[in-house]
């Protein structure tokens, strides 16, 4: 059966950001799909203030790589580095939930999967933080040669892929490897590409005494080089940087790095097995725009096929813990952290804490991934939790419950209560079937009248509340 709504709307809002509001839904009517989107591609013109405060609230997410150090001067603080990296995912978190920059925060969990470098991670004490700030949330809109190449400039995606350590005598072929077969071209190389590639990065290394990005042309493996279809004659050292970036141009716009990534997109935001002629068609969109994303991202989300995809995508369970939040309308806590921090340990304990992947190919984004029978009852615990107020517990949440969702009349029976409460939280009524069998759960049926005494209108109303999170209705993304 068809579990969503055929609103185009709602779809652009599920898939488009962390998951509708009631103030997200308004905007949007107000707005209309094209000014809507048209809005959330230029993030910088949109006043974000609850996500800023909550954020100010985590000083050390914000850091850069010379602050860092300045906070860590001796081997007794070196527990603020792991700071860094812990309010760095709890701002994560924070944003994702209460930013109005919601398609920015979308692109940001995405480009943080396809340039994953795993938060949090001794080896990037010092720059996880940075490299989140100055690669992946400034260039989630721009050219992925742009992002590509900062990634490649950065510490952090240095020192994950042990670049760092390559040098002219002892070239390292693990970034070179990951770079085309994760980050750009996928596979197709051959290992002469792969060397080649390594011979081309030496010198793009780390200074060992502020931690910052620096080219050392006595560590750069000169000679002609070829990867793929690019060639360089890289004569000099003191080139050797300049060409390591026309290399990393030639790859990002490459018809199979266009490919890898356009499929991606499409299976973040349009189906797991995305239609063949989307990909296509988006594919000459980001070659004729030089890479920038921001062209393919208006041309998929306007697409016939984007259109037609109402329930081929399911949320992965941060999405669900975030979407859950932001669909009870709960606000943020009015001071403190301890409401970030559950809401964090609450997706890791479901197996997704943002940015926290090891390997370098970055979270899943199919459902098959996510199907177990474990992970799903973590799901429906953590729905509960928060729909009670259990924990986290500092969320501000409506004085009375079932006037917020069910409207400030009690209904007069069970399948009303229901359907009052599904289209608040879903957008639409349930099955009769579905209907019937969350009556049973309270021992009535739909037609059972509902007394203002029952505990279904009383103590076990966020009992409702879950188990409607627990269900498809809501689980589809």
């Amino acid at each position: 059966m068809d579990f969503l709504p055929a609103d185009p709307l709602l779809h652009l809002l599920r898939r488009a950001t962390y998951g509708p509001t009631p103030a997200a839904i308004a905007e949007i009517r107000r707005l209309g799909a094209t000014a809507w989107l048209d809005r959330q591609l230029k993030p910088s013109a949109i006043a974000d203030p609850t996500a800023d405060n909550l954020v100010s609230r985590l000083p050390l997410s914000g850091l850069s790589i010379d602050g860092v150090h300045a906070k860590v001067t001796s081997r007794a603080m070196k527990p603020y580095a792991w700071d860094a990296m812990f309010e760095l995912s709890c701002a994560t978190v924070a944003r994702a939930v209460w930013s109005e920059r919601q398609l920015l925060e979308v692109m940001v969990d995405f480009w943080s999967n396809h340039l994953n470098i795993t938060n949090m991670s001794g080896d990037v004490w010092d720059n996880r933080p940075d490299y989140d700030r100055t690669v992946i949330r400034a260039y989630a809109f721009g050219r992925f040669a742009d992002m590509l190449k900062a990634s490649a400039r950065h510490p952090a995606m240095l020192t994950y892929l042990d670049n760092r350590f390559s040098t002219k005598t002892a070239p390292n072929e693990n970034y070179g490897r990951e770079l085309m077969e994760l980050h750009t071209v996928g596979l197709g190389y051959s290992e002469s590409d792969v060397k080649n590639a390594a011979r081309m990065l030496t010198g793009m290394t780390v200074d060992w005494g502020n931690g910052r990005y620096r080219y050392e042309p006595s560590d750069h493996a000169t000679g002609p080089i070829k990867v793929l279809g690019f060639s360089n004659a890289n004569a000099t050292a003191a080139g050797g940087q300049t060409a390591a970036l026309a290399m990393l141009d030639y790859l990002a716009a490459h018809p199979s790095t266009a490919q890898r990534i356009v499929t991606k997109l499409c299976v973040r935001f349009v189906a797991d097995e995305p239609p063949a002629a989307l990909v296509t068609w988006l594919v000459k969109v980001y070659l004729d725009n030089k890479t920038a994303i921001a062209p393919v991202l208006k041309a998929l989300f306007t697409s016939a096929e984007f259109a037609a995809s109402v329930g081929a995508k399911t949320r992965t369970p941060f999405e669900d813990i975030v979407a859950t939040v932001r669909t009870l309308g709960f606000g943020p806590e009015k001071s403190g952290t301890d409401a970030l921090k559950a809401l964090y340990w609450s997706s890791e304990s479901a197996g997704h804490a943002p940015m926290a992947w090891a390997p370098p190919n970055g979270y899943p984004d199919v459902a098959t991934a996510w199907a177990s029978p474990s992970g799903q009852v973590v799901r429906w615990n953590t729905h509960l939790n928060i729909a009670a107020g259990w924990w986290p517990n500092s969320l501000q949440r409506p004085a009375s419950l079932i006037a917020a969702y069910a409207g400030p009349t009690l209904p007069a029976t069970y399948g009303a209560l229901i359907n009052a409460v599904a289209t608040r939280l879903v957008g639409r009524t349930v099955a009769p079937e579905h209907a019937t069998a969350l009556a049973a759960f309270y021992g009535k049926t739909p037609a059972s009248p509902l007394k203002p005494t029952d505990d279904a209108a009383g103590w076990a109303f966020p009992y409702l509340l879950g188990l409607l999170l627990n269900s498809p209705y809501f689980a589809l993304r």
